[in-house]
């Protein structure tokens, strides 16, 4: 069977991953470097409570249509997804659309995904170096011996691709074969990369917004004492977004402490990307006891920096992935080929699918031509 590997566990990757499942000879593996699934839809979780980090809903437009449609419709019947209920204070909302939240966490979309996939999923995988090997990828990791694959599917943002090294980026031996390859071997002449000049140009045209998320944790029985579940602030040079995450998403519970998520603006977040994490945290809190100096001492804090929070500017003319490769089939796709949402994001991953099914088809085909006892 092929062996596909999905780099990246976030939506996008999940999502590829599940339009996969039962694809002809396709055997899907997903790698992620964190230590757990969303990417950037994550749910941090502590002892007595948990909180969305990065994605805070999903919204719906009402222009939507056709395929895309049906994946909202399955995670509402699902359950993972409830319409949005309360109160969001300086929320803009288009008419007719619809917003949504996940009730055990914005990350538990991605998870679903992952598990429909029926993929081999592995976490604190750094993929470093991918490289051709017999025809095949050759992909190296910080932590594990290196694995080949048939097709590669990179869906992290789009700079950690460019900062991938191997024949990806080195230019190759030019393959000996007729007299023509011949001639240019024997006087060392290379290929170029593989992603070659005009897709690198591509590539580095993508530009990503920055922000830092708090999350506070606070111990079973607390009260915070506030009208709004969320509230966008317009009038703070450092924080844009605050949430009380679980009345946010609707599951107040004597048992589970509530959680406050904060989120910077792209401004404080893009001058104090290389700050200090620690300072940067004190400054957020500072101006969150300015603007609710009611909250309480919370118990634990987690501290998030998103380098890539969101895509500002696409990959051109790529809507939705873009072939770096194609005999072997490595392929890249994500947000950077669309834009930041739940929609652009399995927009990508559906054209992603489309273009890998194809190729899992070829290997059908040659499967069919082999004896039996080579099957």
């Amino acid at each position: 069977m092929a062996r596909v590997l999905v780099v990246g566990a976030g939506l996008t990757g999940a999502a590829a991953a599940a339009l996969l499942r039962g694809a002809p000879r396709g055997q899907v593996a997903v790698w992620d470097k964190a230590r757990g699934a969303g990417g950037r839809m994550s749910t941090s979780r502590a002892d007595r409570g948990s909180a969305d980090l990065g994605a805070q809903f999903v919204t719906c437009e009402p222009e939507l249509a056709g395929p895309r449609l049906s994946f909202y419709e399955d995670l509402v019947s699902q359950g993972i997804l409830k319409p949005l209920t309360a109160p969001v204070e300086g929320m803009v909302v288009r008419e007719g659309s619809r917003n949504y939240v996940a009730p055990q966490g914005i990350s538990s979309v991605v998870k679903y995904y992952l598990e429909q996939s029926g993929a081999d999923v592995s976490y604190e995988q750094q993929v470093t170096h991918i490289s051709l090997r017999d025809g095949r990828w050759e992909v190296s990791r910080k932590a594990g011996p290196p694995e080949q694959f048939d097709v590669v599917i990179l869906t992290m943002p789009v700079p950690q691709i460019l900062q991938l090294q191997g024949d990806i980026v080195n230019t190759l031996p030019l393959p000996v074969g007729d007299s023509h390859d011949a001639v240019f071997a024997a006087s060392g002449t290379e290929t170029p990369a593989v992603i070659n000049e005009s897709q690198k140009q591509q590539l580095e045209s993508v530009s990503y917004s920055s922000r830092y998320a708090l999350g506070l944790f606070y111990e079973a029985g607390t009260g915070i004492a506030v009208p709004w579940a969320a509230q966008y602030i317009t009038d703070n040079p450092c924080i844009r977004f605050i949430s009380i995450d679980n009345k946010k998403r609707n599951i107040e519970s004597p048992e589970i402490g509530p959680s406050v998520v904060v989120h910077t603006t792209v401004t404080f977040g893009s001058e104090h990307l290389d700050s200090d994490p620690a300072e940067v945290q004190q400054i957020i809190l500072s101006h969150l006891q300015r603007i609710v100096p009611s909250l309480p001492e919370p118990s634990s804090i987690k501290c998030q920096r998103w380098r890539y929070s969101q895509v500002t500017r696409a990959v051109p003319n790529c809507p939705g992935q873009m072939i770096l490769h194609t005999q072997p089939l490595l392929i890249c796709g994500g947000d950077g080929f669309t834009r930041s949402n739940f929609d652009g994001c399995i927009e990508s991953a559906m054209s992603l699918a489309q273009a890998v099914k194809p190729h899992l088809q070829q290997f059908q085909s040659q499967a069919a031509k082999l004896p039996l006892d080579l099957l």
